[in-house]
């Protein structure tokens, strides 16, 4: 298991670039836009590892109430699994919570959250590099 990425929660993916890409001198891979979940993501690459901006493009989207709650700032962290449905599974026979049913994210990866009530108050999210 490894960390996949790091998604950091934005107001401006396009402000935040000047940072992470211009001066930190990440990889920039591009913008998805996910209108399901009412959000866009920027994946930079940062050794094995990517931080992914997450910026609103609705007003129901769960980055834009995270940022009026928190402030923009760690949304999550991502592990890398070989099959989301039965690492879930047995983690939940441990007791851990999830968030929801494993769905497509960013990258059409197959993701899923864990709650943070079991993981010390870390949003943390399970994902599957599917064959492309």
């Amino acid at each position: 298991m490894k960390i996949d990425h790091i998604g950091i929660a934005v107001k401006s993916i396009d402000e935040s670039l000047k940072f992470y890409r211009d001066i930190l001198g990440l990889e920039y891979e591009g913008i998805e836009v996910l209108e399901d979940r009412g959000l866009k993501t920027a994946f930079l690459k940062a050794g094995e590892s990517e931080i992914e901006l997450l910026e609103s493009i609705s007003d129901d989207s769960t980055i834009k109430k995270y940022i009026e709650k928190r402030g923009e700032g760690i949304h999550h962290i991502a592990l890398e699994v070989e099959d989301v449905e039965d690492k879930k599974a047995i983690m939940e026979k441990e007791g851990t919570k999830f968030i929801g049913e494993p769905s497509t994210g960013a990258g059409g990866k197959k993701i899923v959250f864990i709650h943070p009530k079991s993981t010390n108050g870390v949003l943390m999210e399970l994902c599957q590099i599917m064959d492309q």
